[in-house]
């Protein structure tokens, strides 16, 4: 296709690239963009490496649908996501971001992501795209092949369409809102929040992040803790050797019940009501070992690094509910999403921990969108007490 078949392409039609000879021609023709929209379609289901299927691409020269299944070299394409000259639109981009720096070792550059932006404006974080396009486009979106084989081929038109609808608004989101946050001084705001994604750090596994996302955890002996870090480890490696699904390895509904009657030994667990006498039998040896191995030093240094539960103050708990209200409240006076403010995580280990506070809280946009006050409630919350007066409600400091 040379160029005046190029310019005589619709916002309909699309290149459809799957021969080093179309890349090329996708590459050739997209030398001197400034922005550039792309979504993909993966299939991660019951598999632990996700297959990467389609990239589908827009930029001010046409739209492209890269067959990444047919096309095993990539690196001209991965070049452009890279180029901090170029900006890359997306929507709720993190997973696309990971499923590339994994496929090609790259991590992208000059981002707009418009879930991101949505949650800067006064819209709940996160907005499904299609709800986002409704309300600013005034366009409504099917929803028929959100779960689709992306993996057969050849691929049917009804995919197709599904595929190109996720891409062809992305620039006219990324203008509106784009136009929105400077008019609320936002700007500055988003694209620091989207910065996360351009950092090698935020690529990086965090050690036994399951094993510590499970509440479970800080009310364990030392021992069963230990179990339950390995068990995890354990099922991360299974479905990593066989690429499984970690479900399909051991579903996560059993490993509660698991971890807290290894103890009790055989007997407990073949005779456990809740636990499969499929999964037991076969992994039964494996379990009783993860639990009876002495820990080494490293796993020592991890267990001595969880912190004890405590038995705290009811009130202390109504404190910190009350904190994350005043926060919620702000967020709508002001039409910032708290869903995109809270990290989920940092707020769930400050209503279990009194002395922890989430630094990121304190930094960024969100230290300057929290202000002094409620930063220092936050951080100070064990010495907060709550005057329930007539007309008001008055919140200050132990002592002061």
């Amino acid at each position: 296709m040379g160029e005046k078949d190029r310019q005589s392409r619709t916002m309909t039609d699309y290149l459809y690239i799957d021969t080093p000879a179309t890349l090329q021609q996708f590459i050739d023709e997209n030398q001197e963009i400034t922005w550039m929209g792309f979504d993909t379609e993966f299939v991660g289901e019951k598999r632990f490496y996700t297959l990467l299927c389609l990239i589908q691409v827009i930029t001010e020269n046409g739209i492209y649908i890269i067959d990444s299944i047919e096309l095993k070299d990539l690196k001209s394409f991965y070049a452009m996501v890279e180029d901090p000259a170029i900006v890359k639109i997306t929507h709720a981009g993190e997973n696309d971001y990971r499923l590339l720096k994994i496929e090609g070792g790259i991590i992208p550059k000059n981002l707009f992501d418009t879930q991101i932006a949505a949650g800067f404006v006064g819209y709940n974080y996160p907005i499904s795209f299609r709800k986002l396009v409704a309300s600013e486009l005034n366009i409504n979106l099917g929803k028929g092949y959100t779960v689709s084989d992306w993996q057969s081929r050849p691929i049917n038109q009804k995919q197709i369409k599904y595929a190109l609808d996720d891409i062809i608004y992305l620039k006219q989101l990324w203008e509106l809102l784009a136009n929105k946050l400077n008019e609320v001084n936002r700007h500055d705001w988003a694209i620091e929040e989207m910065k996360k994604y351009e950092s090698e750090d935020y690529y990086q596994a965090i050690p036994h992040k399951e094993a510590f996302s499970n509440s479970m955890i800080y009310n364990l002996r030392p021992k069963n803790q230990l179990f339950l870090i390995r068990l995890y480890q354990w099922r991360i490696e299974m479905a990593e050797q066989k690429n499984y699904s970690k479900e399909m390895v051991l579903p996560a509904k059993y490993i509660s019940a698991i971890t807290r009657n290894i103890g009790s030994g055989k007997a407990a667990l073949k005779n456990h009501r809740r636990l499969p006498n499929g999964i037991m039998s076969k992994y039964m040896n494996e379990f009783l070992a993860l639990y009876d191995n002495p820990p080494t030093e490293e796993e020592e240094a991890v267990l001595a690094a969880i912190p004890a539960a405590e038995v705290r103050p009811t009130g202390q708990e109504t404190i910190m509910e009350m904190l994350s209200l005043l926060i919620k409240i702000k967020c709508n006076q002001e039409r910032l999403s708290n869903g995109l403010l809270i990290y989920g995580s940092g707020i769930k280990k400050m209503k279990a921990d009194d002395q922890y506070f989430d630094e990121r809280l304190a930094t960024g946009w969100r230290g300057k969108f929290l202000g002094e006050d409620l930063i220092g409630w936050l951080r100070n919350r064990k010495d907060l007490e709550i005057d329930m007066q007539k007309d008001q409600c008055v919140i200050r400091m132990v002592g002061a």
